[in-house]
């Protein structure tokens, strides 16, 4: 043990205050391994150091993460939803075009499964004391498929497009607040230092998978990106044509290990039950999402595997709090405590799903507080806060909502919950375009309708959740929620850099919104891909993305 203690005094000696600090957590016990292994690859400690780190704190090896490697030289077909617009990294929103994009187009970080941050594009990262600016040193002789090395100067013009609001930038609900168009500086050729509008302690997070517009592209970009996709990416592109398909190519001068896969193929369907025929009857080998219900044939197909990643998706059911009949925070619980969430997991979602606690924070999350209590449905109660709210003989209500994934049949559900408090739902479910629309205020049913379901993707942290559609001034404020002690605590949660900081925070943003349910949290579900039998390799991200570099067909 005193060899082990030398080998920690000589590790601290280099390190910073707040590295430091989480080391003595983990020693401590007051940091699982998991979380320490987790919030270390935020700070920018690598992999290996954190092995050894632990190993040293007495825990062992840490898990080998090496896979052995499959057969090269095959072919890999998908099949994906049809992208929604045009491919454009600044604009690209849906699953279908971020899947195709990301097989050419490379982030400085990847955030995995395990929502722990690997180096990519970027080697290290590192905050300053307080958070307010990030310093990211960049990877060597990396070319862009159009042959001109990444250098500095192409990170610094791919954030700042993603930064300028006069670019209609869907990253703007990540960076709004956080980061502004020039505010991303050039050190030298390899170093990148990000300026903050407040201190930030998940930033990593902001430029990494995590946040799908960050691919970094050249600075020379002006538009027109079908024409080219062109990135760092272990694939190029052969073929895209639009709303039917795309295929790549290896990309022999890759800067990383180069792809197993000769080919990749990307088949575009409208719908999943066409996409479940073509694997089962060989067309594709790979489902890259695959919804519970629509999919629940396939779970147990003996000639299928199912990826099932745990993911902090979830459908948010928002009320808008200075309307009637949705301004009394009594009526807001008594719905929430009318659903059964059990039912949710097991019933709508086949097991494939955790309870959600009506707030962000899901138990996956490191910073999440366990100790508060999960609300669970209770009628009587439900009534008493109806009758209490001057609203015991009930009301009619119409509730807007997309055809997407289960979203349908959970509005269903909750539309015969409500009945036993008094409260007649209409529901009103459209297409995906026309529930979405402009997506701004005045041009949106998903922004705009009075009560209404939404889906939102996987974030590897819960600050685009927390800011977004909670924050008085968010982007996605569907609930119209205006509470000055939440943005506090949203704030004050964004900008810890500590871990056992945003803990503590995080439990009082839980409490508070508990109390006040804008917006009901039911369950964050399971995002499941599907392969065929033989297809190994494969690593999907619950954020919709397909990495397929180490892809192999048996």
């Amino acid at each position: 043990m005193s060899k082990n203690c030398r080998i920690l005094d000589l590790i601290r000696r280099n390190r910073t205050p707040l590295e430091n600090h989480l080391i003595d957590g983990l020693i401590d016990g007051r940091v699982s391994r998991r979380d320490f292994v987790r919030h270390g690859s935020l700070l920018g400690l690598s992999l290996p150091l954190l092995g050894r780190i632990g190993m040293a704190a007495g825990f062992g090896a840490a898990p080998s993460l090496a896979r052995a490697a499959g057969a090269p030289g095959a072919t890999i077909r998908v099949g994906s939803s049809v992208p929604a617009a045009a491919i454009d990294p600044v604009t690209i929103a849906d699953a279908g075009g971020l899947v195709v994009m990301q097989q050419v187009a490379e982030f400085l970080c990847v955030d995995g499964p395990d929502l722990v941050l690997k180096p990519a594009l970027a080697e290290s990262w590192k905050p300053n004391a307080d958070g307010t600016v990030w310093t990211f040193k960049l990877r060597k002789g990396v070319k862009f498929h159009s042959g001109g090395e990444m250098k500095a100067e192409d990170v610094v013009a791919s954030i700042d497009r993603l930064a300028d609001p006069a670019n209609s930038s869907n990253a703007l609900s990540v960076f709004n607040g956080i980061l502004k168009k020039g505010a991303t500086r050039k050190v030298d050729d390899y170093t990148v230092e990000f300026h903050l509008d407040a201190a930030n302690g998940n930033f990593p997070y902001m430029v990494s998978s995590d946040n799908y517009n960050a691919v970094i592209i050249p600075a020379s970009y002006k538009g027109g990106y079908e024409q080219s996709f062109d990135g760092t990416g272990p694939f190029k592109l052969e073929k895209y044509t639009a709303k039917v398909g795309a295929s790549f190519v290896r990309n022999e001068d890759y800067w990383g290990e180069k792809a197993l896969p000769e080919r990749t193929e990307f088949t575009f369907f409208t719908d999943i039950q066409p996409q479940i025929l073509a694997l089962q009857g060989g067309q594709i080998d790979i489902i890259n999402q695959m919804p519970v219900l629509a999919g629940v044939g396939l779970l147990n197909d003996p000639n299928v595997d199912i990826i099932s990643l745990k993911s902090v998706a979830h459908q948010q059911l928002h009320m808008q709090c200075d309307s009637d009949p949705f301004k009394d925070p009594r009526v807001r619980r008594a719905i929430a405590l009318s659903i059964d969430r059990k039912k949710l997991v097991a019933g709508l979602m086949k097991g494939r799903a955790q309870e959600g606690n009506d707030s962000p924070f899901a138990a996956v999350y490191p910073s999440t507080d366990p100790s508060v209590p999960q609300r669970e449905q209770d009628i009587a109660q439900a009534k008493q806060l109806m009758e209490a709210a001057g609203a015991g003989k009930g009301f009619k209500v119409t509730l807007t909502t997309e055809r997407y994934l289960e979203i349908p049949e959970y509005a269903q559900l909750i539309q015969n919950w409500v009945k036993e408090i008094g409260i007649e739902l209409e529901l009103n479910i459209l297409d995906q375009g026309a529930y979405y629309g402009d997506a701004v205020f005045g041009k949106s049913n998903w922004l705009d309708s009075v009560m209404g379901i939404t889906d939102y993707g996987h974030r590897g942290v819960p600050n685009v959740y927390l800011a977004a559609p909670l924050k008085s001034d968010g982007t996605w404020n569907a609930a119209h929620f205006k509470n000055k002690d939440y943005d506090q605590l949203a704030t004050s949660y964004i900008a810890a850099l500590d871990l056992e900081a945003q803990k503590a925070t995080a439990g009082k943003i839980q409490k508070l919104l508990l109390e006040e349910t804008p917006v009901i949290f039911g369950y964050f579900y399971d995002y499941l891909t599907a392969t065929a039998k033989g297809v190994a390799g494969v690593q999907p991200t619950a954020m919709s993305q397909l990495f397929l570099e180490k892809a192999s067909k048996a």
